[in-house]
């Protein structure tokens, strides 16, 4: 697949050519600009071969996508004889580009940014676990074969685990592989748990390649809200 990502890693931007007969599937608000022989369609699926009210199933995947994995409900579908669409994520951070080859991976709800392939991107329930961890009652499992783009908030670092990983909570971006996520205590008993600052952390064990990011969304919004007027 023909893409390049620029302004990395502070205001990532995702540039891809597509070839006669691809689809590239994103998030219905990435769009920064696009040639005119693209065609725009909204869909509810992020598989290319469904479409809109084709499949129950389909319907339920959007549901399940927006209000329990903090995605959108429709998603883009681009498709051109030859054209070019560039994309950008919400917050300010790196794109990563990851090859899927028929095994899944998990994502933090947001993450995702754009796809091209038989991929689909499915909710997985994390539970209090996600809620504790920052990162949301509900995870992204993305399977299938394709090409794959998501997002991180600020810069992003890929770090193959072996054993055991520890990681703050709200600095995670996915994990593929064979890795399972826990919390933990930071260290220290009670005390160091409310006194160091660090609180819960989430240990990954197992074998597999887990993103982090370096900045996390609840500490800028407990940097800014004093600020806020009211």
């Amino acid at each position: 697949m023909n893409h390049e990502v620029t302004h990395a890693p502070a205001f990532s931007m995702l540039r891809v050519d597509l070839q006669p007969g691809e689809t590239l599937v994103s998030e219905p608000d990435a769009m920064v600009a696009m040639t005119d022989d693209v065609e725009l369609e909204a869909k509810l699926t992020t598989s290319p071969d469904a479409g809109v009210g084709t499949s129950l199933k389909a319907l339920v995947a959007a549901v399940v996508r927006k209000f329990l994995g903090g995605e959108s409900f429709f998603v883009s579908h681009y498709t051109a004889a030859g054209g070019s669409i560039w994309l950008a994520p919400t917050m300010s951070g790196s794109i990563v580009h990851y090859p899927m080859k028929g095994a899944s991976i998990t994502l933090s709800s947001g993450a995702y940014l754009a796809s091209i392939g038989a991929i689909d991107v499915l909710a997985r329930y994390g539970g209090l676990r996600g809620i504790l961890a920052k990162e949301g009652i509900f995870f992204l499992e993305i399977h299938g074969q394709g090409d794959l783009w998501f997002n991180s908030f600020g810069g992003v670092d890929v770090i193959d685990v072996d054993g055991s990983y520890i990681v703050d909570t709200g600095h995670i971006v996915g994990w593929a592989g064979d890795l399972e996520m826990n919390l933990r205590g930071a260290g220290g008993g009670l005390v160091g748990v409310f006194a160091s600052g660090e609180g819960l952390v989430c240990e990954f064990t197992g074998q597999g390649k887990l993103w982090i990011q370096s900045r996390n969304v609840p500490s800028i919004i407990d940097w800014l809200s004093p600020l806020l007027p009211g």
